[in-house]
């Protein structure tokens, strides 16, 4: 299924091809104080560190982020709790496709999200891998 095709289960896999080393790519992505840079829901906000995970303001209010720990694999997935108490796990990998070049893929759970309210955050995933891109590939 292509990532513009309607959702059919309870996920969808977005992603967006960098040119750049996963690695590199990868210690950005990773970086929870990069968040605010291409990830519109954070946009301006200012990352702090609290213990284990991170605090940051977003439209629905203050959100704590917690990383997997750094790792080979190109892993970083995210959990982001919310004002309200709920956790939402956000699965993110960094994928080698060449030595100078990869692929970031975010799965985006629907959860109890309405049709209309998929497609919306979908197309805000789609954006913010577009921006990620041309951060990416500008450094």
């Amino acid at each position: 299924m292509s990532d513009s095709a309607a959702p059919v289960g309870p996920s969808l896999h977005l992603s967006v091809v960098i040119d750049r080393p996963w690695r590199r790519v990868y210690e950005y992505v990773s970086d929870p104080r990069n968040l605010p840079r291409w990830a519109a829901g954070l946009a301006g906000s200012e990352v702090q560190r609290e213990v284990s995970q991170w605090s940051m303001s977003s439209p629905m209010g203050r959100v704590l982020v917690s990383f997997v720990p750094e790792n080979e694999l190109g892993v970083v997935d995210h959990t982001v709790t919310l004002p309200t108490g709920e956790s939402v796990l956000n699965p993110l990998r960094v994928l080698t496709l060449t030595e100078e070049s990869c692929e970031v893929v975010f799965t985006l759970r629907r959860g109890s999200m309405s049709e209309a309210e998929f497609d919306e955050d979908a197309a805000a995933v789609r954006a913010d891998l577009e921006t990620l891109k041309g951060i990416c590939e500008q450094g």
